[in-house]
């Protein structure tokens, strides 16, 4: 598949993140398309332009200039869990997945293409997933109040 897209967002699920959710430059992905009621009486809304999953993107090598990969974070969760509902939960076969994942985002950039990403340690560590991956971030920035979430920096050489 081609795009004229400059920025693809993976995992857009809500896309909580953006400023602009509907950004010209932007195509969000997600497995997943639904509106609902969560358990506790908030609507949540996944929209994305296109249904695909991030283990198997259909978009051809260097399509993009930036690439945002926002996984679901927890793979210990009720399936009706207000957390599983907004976010989405991992699959048994996470390490794979998200090794999967992260090797497509990367196939998808442009060289020196840059991939934010985004995760927070509360079940499973930042390094278990950079031992996962291989490769170390160029930098990054915890954030939240006990500062589990980390916002890391990629470049594809």
């Amino acid at each position: 598949m081609t795009t004229d897209k400059k920025i693809l967002d993976a995992c857009c699920g809500g896309r909580m993140m953006w400023f602009d959710k509907a950004d010209p430059d932007a195509i969000y992905m997600d497995i997943r398309e639904e509106e609902f009621i969560a358990c506790d009486g908030r609507r949540v809304r996944v929209h994305p332009d296109l249904i695909a999953d991030f283990r198997n993107m259909p978009f051809e090598d260097e399509s993009f200039k930036l690439v945002v990969f926002d996984p679901p974070h927890f793979n210990r969760l009720g399936a009706n869990s207000y957390t599983a509902q907004k976010y989405g939960r991992l699959f048994p076969s996470w390490e794979t997945d998200l090794k999967r994942g992260f090797d497509e985002c990367m196939r998808v950039l442009e060289p020196f293409g840059i991939l934010i990403f985004k995760w927070n340690e509360v079940q499973i560590p930042v390094s278990k997933l950079l031992e996962i991956f291989g490769q170390q971030p160029l930098f990054g920035h915890k954030s939240g109040k006990a500062s589990k979430t980390h916002w890391m920096c990629f470049m594809k050489r």
